[in-house]
């Protein structure tokens, strides 16, 4: 009889263990940057500038994604950004020079760009437009590329964002009076 009264407690006892979740754990799976402090959203390219249609300071938040489902904000000591040249995407688009509308290899930061320790990006001088019209008569609009742009990424307890790419859009783009008569340098932003 004791036998079978300790098997049913062991039996009750893994039963409730079980039951409570007992030995599960929560644990950080992945980082992701954000544009958002709201919600993670994924933020594949931005476009900074301090003229025309870019925005500028723009704040980039990391998100956790942790084992029980839940994202988490994360902040403080322990969180890094770095920024690079795309070695992908390392041009600019001259614009009112004598070749405008040639390109030129975007210069390292902090020229051009500047990333905070907090995650903020800032258009600085020398501005440029890695932002490429590809529009020809008789179109009415502009086709915009990317032809240059920086690689940001993001570290937290060993682990390693996917990249966000920030174009640049804080020199003027190249006029053409059918496609981009007022010489803007990338899309309009839709924030």
């Amino acid at each position: 009889m004791r036998r079978t009264n300790i098997f049913a407690a062991l039996a009750c006892a893994l039963l409730i263990f079980s039951l409570l979740g007992c030995g599960t754990t929560n644990h950080l799976q992945s980082i992701q940057i954000s544009s958002s402090n709201t919600v993670e959203a994924v933020t594949g390219t931005v476009s900074i500038g301090i003229n025309g249609p870019a925005e500028g300071p723009i704040q980039l938040y990391v998100w956790g994604n942790y084992s029980n489902g839940k994202q988490v904000l994360l902040h403080g000591t322990g969180l890094g950004f770095q920024m690079t040249t795309d070695p992908d995407n390392p041009y600019a688009v001259e614009c009112c020079g004598v070749d405008a509308g040639s390109t030129y290899l975007l210069p390292a930061p902090p020229d051009t760009i500047v990333l905070s320790s907090t995650g903020l990006l800032t258009a600085v001088d020398p501005s440029a437009c890695s932002w490429f019209n590809s529009a020809v008569p008789p179109a009415t609009q502009p086709a915009w590329s990317v032809v240059g742009s920086y690689i940001v990424t993001a570290t937290y307890q060993g682990f390693t964002s996917p990249p966000v790419y920030v174009a640049m859009a804080s020199a003027p783009g190249v006029y053409n009076a059918s496609t981009n008569p007022s010489g803007e340098c990338g899309p309009q932003s839709t924030q």
